[in-house]
């Protein structure tokens, strides 16, 4: 496998995992009942949206096909976020949306630290991405800390 052809492998791999956030995102816009929560959960989706369209453009100029959408783990992101609906609805979807997050930002940790070969321009979008994420699982476990503390 050429150098490009192992970058594009783990930018897609980012892809798929934005779009699986996307799809957990607007479930969870859907199933939370406090308006702010909405409201800050789907800004959050929005960057999950720009970071599939920037990584896109990426493997674009790596002479890749970027992927187009999510990986099976959907399944596991999305159906999170459904059950906890059904189990306890605010609380118990902001946990399962944090869980989601844990597992955005030790990939993107990961990816991260194995794109030594990449250009810099890459390195920096992807740490950028990366701090999104971090910024989204802070706000998700305050709000889940809240949560717990009223209950």
């Amino acid at each position: 496998m050429t150098k490009n052809a192992k970058i594009v492998d783990k930018l897609n791999k980012l892809i798929q995992l934005d779009y699986d956030a996307i799809e957990a995102y607007d479930a969870a816009v859907e199933k939370l009942q406090n308006p702010s929560y909405k409201e800050q959960v789907a800004k959050f989706g929005e960057d999950h949206i720009r970071h599939a369209e920037v990584l896109s453009a990426l493997v674009d100029g790596y002479g890749g096909a970027a992927a187009t959408g999510p990986d099976l783990k959907r399944l596991l992101t999305k159906g999170k976020v459904v059950i906890a609906d059904l189990v306890g609805g605010d609380q118990a979807i902001l946990t399962a949306m944090l869980a989601n997050e844990e597992v955005t930002n030790k990939t993107y940790e990961a990816v991260l630290s194995d794109l030594g070969e990449a250009e810099a321009q890459t390195r920096e979008i992807v740490a950028t991405n990366l701090a999104d994420e971090r910024r989204h699982r802070a706000w998700m476990q305050q709000q889940v800390d809240r949560e717990k503390a009223a209950a």
